[in-house]
């Protein structure tokens, strides 16, 4: 049994799942070439914009026949705006294993209207995805934020699907190897794995995707802001960095940082190995204690980012209130701040374990993590 606080603590106690740490080189400093006070329409500004866009495409290993897009109000509006845009024209498979997902369902069932058929899983586990119908457009999460749940691989989409996917990888992107060549339409934020700010989205469109665009047109009106066509073909300049709204130039320049600290070292095969090494660490530290667990069910679904962990000791009377109540103490501690479970999810802990989190911080955490939960089980 730990009773006294370990020796060690992190460096950075920052775990939260968004916005996430920054990257471990950050400084303020950094910003300082951000051109503030000037028009986005600016040269200056949209050459920003445009290096932001290829950065992205450089480090994801994105298609050249893919556009990719900044878009207002983070990844929620990236795939509110996807969904808007191109559902509609057949039927739906919707997805969802956790709270975002279970989100995208009630948009297109209860405010858009559109025949759909659901497939549910419950937190811990994931949909059955080769049993779904391909022909259809399919809506669904690639890491479930608030669940610790992703797909394994893309191997069960088919190269010849005759229905568009629409992939929330706003937890996944520079963490985990997306096949572009399953995926129709990518969104993300700039908050999670590579630690930007909040508000700023990425839409990633294929070329089947954009042709969708250009020949169907929703039943239902589109607000300015969803707008990705004009008279019948894509707006070319949202892919070029002319963005449908003003946008933070603070919060392009921070994402930039993150960007070029990705590629220095050595882009996204080093972004995966640094989110792996997190994870392992946390998987490792379950795998010897008998009173913690991985919410996943499945070792080969479980998040190497958004890792969510519950207790497991029969002891534990009040779940929610126990997990609460660890938190808490290492927050006062300045030891893991912001690791709750999503209020919707289980209770227990959600660790983020993406690129910008070293792991030695995780190592650090973790003694006092045990330490947390044996002053609280001895008040049980």
């Amino acid at each position: 049994m730990v009773t006294t606080k370990p020796a060690s603590r992190p460096a950075n106690p920052r775990f939260s799942s968004g916005p996430c740490a920054k990257p471990p080189v950050w400084k303020l400093d950094a910003l300082r070439d951000a051109p503030l006070g000037r028009s986005h329409r600016a040269s200056i500004c949209k050459a920003k914009l445009a290096e932001a866009i290829d950065l992205t495409r450089e480090i994801l290993g994105v298609p050249a026949d893919y556009r990719i897009g900044i878009v207002p109000a983070s990844d929620t509006g990236a795939y509110e705006m996807a969904m808007w845009s191109l559902l509609g024209e057949r039927h739906v498979d919707m997805v969802a294993w956790e709270s975002f997902g279970a989100g995208w369902v009630t948009d297109v069932v209860k405010q858009l209207k559109i025949a759909a058929t659901v497939h549910e899983a419950p937190y811990g586990e994931i949909v059955d995805m080769a049993a779904l119908n391909y022909d259809n457009d399919v809506c669904f999460t690639w890491n479930g934020t608030t669940s610790g749940v992703r797909m394994p691989h893309g191997e069960m989409i088919p190269g010849d699907r005759a229905g568009l996917t629409l992939c929330d990888a706003t937890s996944a992107a520079f963490a985990q190897d997306l096949p572009w060549d399953k995926l129709d339409v990518t969104t993300f934020s700039w908050q999670k794995v590579m630690g930007g700010e909040g508000a700023h989205g990425m839409l990633i469109l294929s070329p089947r995707a954009v042709e969708r665009l250009e020949s169907y047109t929703p039943a239902w009106p589109l607000p300015k802001i969803f707008r990705l066509t004009s008279k019948g073909k894509l707006i070319e300049g949202i892919f070029k960095g002319e963005t449908i709204n003003t946008p933070s130039m603070l919060a392009v320049e921070d994402y930039l940082v993150a960007l070029k600290w990705g590629r220095s070292i050595g882009g996204l095969d080093a972004l995966i190995h640094r989110a792996n090494a997190n994870a392992r660490a946390i998987w490792n530290f379950c795998a010897a204690h008998d009173w913690i667990d991985n919410l996943a069910v499945d070792p080969a679904t479980r998040s190497n980012t958004s890792v969510c962990l519950k207790f497991t000791d029969p002891r534990i009377s009040d779940g929610e209130a126990f997990a609460k109540a660890v938190a808490k103490r290492l927050e006062a501690e300045n030891i893991a701040l912001d690791i709750g479970a999503y209020r919707d999810a289980p209770a227990g802990l959600r660790i983020w374990c993406g690129a910008t989190v070293e792991t030695s911080d995780i190592e650090a955490m973790l003694p006092w993590l045990e330490w947390a939960y044996h002053a609280e089980i001895s008040n049980q």
